[in-house]
This record gives C-alpha cells, sequence and structure tokens, in this order.
C-alpha cells in the first residue's frame, strides 16, 4: 500500500472489513456500516493530535497527522487515520479545506471538503426539521414551551454574520420571536451523531436533547415533539463512518465534524473505534490547540467511550512560535532564534496540560524548510529536551511519509509504552463552577473563572432541572490560551469571563461561552470563495488546503 492510492473497495479489503459493509459512493470513497465494529476488539494503539496555540502562519496540525500515519506505514507499521470532516464555512471563508497539505493530504480533496457523502446536509436538514416542527407546535398551541424560553435555534453550514441574532414568525398566525442561527458543526445533533455509539444509542440522545422551557422554567425534551424516528429517518445513512484514504494509501476513517472552538472538536467515536478495531496505529486529532480539542477530547470522548489515547503528539512550527515571541507576520521569513525561545513559553504551557494526562508527549516540529534554519529547530528540540519530552522535526509538506519516519518511530515507541490507568480532569459529579476552574487554571493557566449575573441566572436554570452533572464544554477563543483573540505567547494574571451557558444534554455537556465566542462565524473581508472556480473539464481551482 506504501506510496499509492487503491480504489476505495481495495482500501476496505486491505483493512479486512466484509465487502457486504462497504457502501460505495464512487470508486474513491465509501461509507461503511457500523454493523462492521460488531464482535471487533479495539486492539489498536490511540495517538492524539494536538498543537499550539493557533496562529495566523499556520501550523498544518492535519497535515502532519496524515503525515505521521503515512510515516508509520513508511516504517512497517499498520496505520490509520481517524479524522473530522471539514466544514464549507471555513472553507468559503477563512481558513479554508481540512484535508491535509502536499504529500500529506486526503484523497479526493475537492470531495472531502465539500459535499463529500452529505453528513452535513443530513445533519442540517435533521436539525432544522427540529426547529420548524417546534415552530409548528407553537403556532398551534400543542406544547408546553414558553415561546420566549425556546433554546433550540436553526443551524446552516456557512459563515453567515446576519444570522446571528434574527426574528421569525413575523405574519399575522404565526408566534415572533427572537431566535438565531449557529453554523452546523455546533449543533448539538451534531455532537450527538459523534458521541453515540449505535442506532438505539443515537435514539435516545436525540430524544433526551432540551429544546426549551415551560413558564414555570420546566425542561422540555426534544421526545416531546415525537418527531425522534424522522429525525433517524434523515441520519441513517449519516451515521456509518466514511473511509477514504491519504495520497500514501493510508485508509482514513473520516466522519463528523464539531468545531473545538464551539463544540467538542473531535471525530466521531464509531470512526474511532472502527480504525481502533482494524488498524494497529490510529493517529487522530482534537481541533485547535491542546487547551481546546485535546482537552474536550480527553475529558469528554474519552469518558463517554471509555477509550484513551496512548500517545500525544503536539505539533509545532518554527513560523508560529516567531508569531508568539512578538514577530509580526511579515518578518517570519528572517531568521530569530531568541522570538522563538520566546514563543517557547506557548509551547510549553501546553506541554504541561498534557502532562497532566500521564501519556507520553511528543513535539513534532512541522518543517517550512524554505525559512526554518537548523539553530532554529535546534532551539525547540532542546527546550523539549530539558522538559523530557521526545521530539522530531518532520517535513511531511514536501516529502509525505518518508518526513516524517523518524517522527513516526518515537511515537510508536511513546505509544508502545505501558501507561497508568486514564482519568478525566474534573468528576462529573463536581459543582460546575469547580470543573470550569480546573479547566481554566490547568489548562488556560488563567487565575480562575468569572461568571456574570445572566449566567449565573441560566445556570440555576439548569441546577433546578438536573442538568449540571454532565461535562463542561468551553467555548473559548482559540487565538489565545486566554479568552482574549489578543494575547499571544503565555499569558499571565487574566481571569475567564464566562458569559452564558447553553444546555447540550444530547451530547452529555453544558456550553459555556467566555469572552466573545461566537457560533456563528462571519465571512473575512476578502472570503476564500472569491478564488474558487471550476474549469471546463470540471476540475475546482483555488480551494485552499
Amino acid at each position: 500500500m506504501i506510496g499509492k492510492t487503491r480504489p476505495i473497495s481495495e482500501v476496505a479489503e486491505y483493512l479486512g472489513i466484509d465487502a457486504a459493509q462497504v457502501i460505495p459512493y464512487g470508486s474513491d470513497k465509501a461509507k461503511v456500516s457500523i454493523k462492521a465494529l460488531k464482535g471487533r476488539p479495539l486492539k489498536g494503539k490511540l495517538i492524539l493530535t494536538s498543537a499550539l496555540t493557533p496562529t495566523a502562519a499556520g501550523e498544518g496540525k492535519t497535515t502532519i497527522s496524515i503525515g505521521l500515519a503515512q510515516g508509520l506505514q513508511a516504517i512497517g507499521k499498520r496505520s490509520v487515520l481517524a479524522l473530522r470532516e471539514p466544514s464549507m464555512g471555513p472553507v468559503f471563508g477563512r481558513k479554508g479545506g481540512a484535508t491535509g497539505g502536499g504529500m500529506s493530504s486526503l484523497t479526493p480533496a475537492d470531495s472531502i471538503n465539500l459535499h463529500f457523502t452529505g453528513d452535513f446536509h443530513a445533519i442540517t436538514s435533521a436539525h432544522n426539521l427540529l426547529s420548524a416542527v417546534i415552530d409548528n407546535a407553537l403556532f398551534y398551541g400543542t406544547t408546553r414551551l414558553d415561546p420566549a424560553k425556546v433554546t433550540w435555534k436553526r443551524v446552516l453550514d456557512m459563515n453567515d454574520r446576519s444570522l446571528r441574532n434574527v426574528v421569525i414568525g413575523l405574519n399575522k398566525q404565526g408566534v415572533a420571536r427572537e431566535s438565531s442561527f449557529d453554523i452546523t458543526p455546533a449543533s448539538e445533533i451534531m455532537a450527538v451523531l459523534c458521541l453515540s455509539e449505535s442506532m438505539d444509542d443515537l435514539r435516545e440522545r436525540l430524544d433526551r436533547m432540551v429544546i426549551g422551557f415551560t413558564r414555570d422554567d420546566e425542561a422540555v425534551y426534544a421526545r416531546e415533539m415525537k418527531v425522534t424516528g424522522a429525525l433517524l429517518a434523515v441520519l441513517k445513512d449519516a451515521v456509518n463512518p466514511n473511509l477514504v484514504q491519504s495520497i500514501e494509501g493510508v485508509p482514513a476513517f473520516v466522519h463528523g465534524g464539531p468545531f473545538a472552538n464551539i463544540a467538542h472538536g473531535c471525530n466521531s467515536v464509531l470512526a474511532t473505534k472502527m480504525a481502533l478495531a482494524y488498524g494497529d496505529y490510529v493517529v487522530t486529532e482534537g481541533g485547535f490547540a491542546f487547551d481546546l480539542g485535546a482537552e474536550k477530547f480527553l475529558d469528554i470522548k474519552c469518558r463517554q467511550a471509555g477509550i484513551a489515547p496512548d500517545a500525544i503528539v503536539i505539533v509545532a512550527t518554527i513560523r508560529a512560535l516567531k508569531m508568539h515571541g512578538g514577530v509580526a507576520k511579515d518578518q517570519l521569513e528572517t531568521p530569530d532564534v531568541e522570538a522563538v525561545k520566546r514563543g517557547l513559553e506557548n509551547l510549553g504551557a501546553h506541554l504541561e496540560s498534557a502532562a497532566r494526562f500521564k501519556r507520553p508527549v511528543v513535539v513534532a516540529i512541522n518543517l517550512f524548510a524554505a525559512s526554518d534554519t537548523a539553530e532554529e529547530v535546534q532551539a525547540v528540540k532542546d527546550f523539549c529536551a530539558g522538559m523530557g519530552v521526545r521530539c522530531a522535526a518532520a517535513d511531511v509538506f514536501g516529502k509525505g511519509g518518508p518526513g516524517a519516519e523518524e517522527l513516526a518511530q518515537l511515537v510508536a515507541e511513546a505509544a508502545d509504552e505501558a501507561s497508568p490507568e486514564f482519568s478525566c480532569l474534573y468528576g462529573l459529579d463536581d459543582a460546575v463552577e469547580v470543573k470550569m476552574e480546573k479547566i481554566a487554571t490547568q489548562m488556560y493557566g488563567a487565575d480562575g473563572v468569572d461568571v456574570s449575573a445572566p449566567a449565573r441566572k441560566k445556570l440555576a436554570l439548569l441546577e433546578k432541572n438536573g442538568l449540571t452533572g454532565l461535562s463542561v464544554c468551553m467555548a473559548k477563543t482559540q487565538n489565545s490560551l486566554s479568552d482574549d483573540a489578543s494575547l499571544l505567547g503565555r499569558p499571565r494574571g487574566f481571569r475567564i469571563h464566562v458569559r452564558d451557558f447553553e444546555i447540550a444534554n444530547g451530547a452529555g455537556y453544558l456550553v459555556a461561552l467566555t469572552g466573545t465566542i461566537m457560533r456563528m462565524p462571519a465571512l473575512p473581508r476578502v472570503p476564500s470563495a472569491e478564488q474558487i472556480d471550476v474549469d471546463e473539464d470540471g476540475r475546482i481551482t483555488g480551494m485552499k488546503g
């Protein structure tokens, strides 16, 4: 399999998946029935990839994940990827696609970055079906819901700031009320699908979603709308993980796509477990940096799914370290070892956070060969050695798997080490304030958490309804360890400000909204969509990787 792609049927055959469980979507992608998991032991080693705090310079976490899996394959390991699906919001916005880059990419990239197998559309449709049914019940007066206390919104897989606040039902017969749209990756149905382990589990989670409250502040659940069966009908294909491959033929289960700054930021449990059932070394990732995606992977996904990583990889680039060290983006090509050393404080913060979970950690330096100097790379290696952390540089963009062999060797060694029993950062029985304090102080380096008066009122409402014995999903900017996006490096002497809570009971977590984070992103002044086109042969051009 090394170095070449195959028809997707042959990729499935290589993994040992029964052909009867493979649902082709053309010759280059397929869905794999969740029945393929039945009776299969989870024998693989799980490797969680994370990163330092993102910057405008880029870190390439997904590119490293793909390159690492290819590197493991290159050194003779049976590797499999388990990654998230891209959202079209960032594809057409600022970030671009999420299929890696250069010689460490997934294929078919354009399809994965756009409609793929229709999972996001199914989730969007299921979510908005429930929204429509809720408003229909309000129209006919057949629900206990107080129109002013409906919490279920609508979603769209697009960045659109104009939908952050809307008024709906503006007609003589309708019930006019204020509402809003979230982006589809923030939909609770996205989280529910990604955390479910069977159709029965999916049904139970959909049933227990909270959609609002009565005039007496009693929670109203989605099961009261009596359309769970219809939601399942819309989602029945989307629940099956998608199978594609890297350009070097490494199998990749790509499924689900919650954002890590506003949701739990991990691919589906079903895809991860399928990869563990059919591969020996599974490379997955949590979105953004360790303080966001990785913490949620560990405290939400691992807790619910009963899994744990065998090793953790944290990605850094010389360019990003320079930005954290105070260098402007237009000066990153200039060698500056001292700026790298200053920026290492940010990496150090994430390494300290990772150490709390008692798993071996490897730092991957994602090389930008044209601008990174040997002295700058050595500064990172020396820093890691001083912290007792393995470190390797990798040129996965330019060389693919062969450029990651040293990294792959270190990661395989780390994953093969015996680890103590996994434990989460907090207990579900801890008070919500205690959970948030532990996350803020131990993951972000904050001095504590301040909860606004409106947020405290919302928390009291949730406590009254017995909805606080859940994990906490912190919605926070990805651009800083703090909740202030302008604070790079390793901020100190700050507090986290919680302004509101949202309940995701079906997903099993409480969302704490901090700072100015929005669950519906906006387009930049010049969106990436302006560069995308299709030629006469149907080839898409201008899509950022």
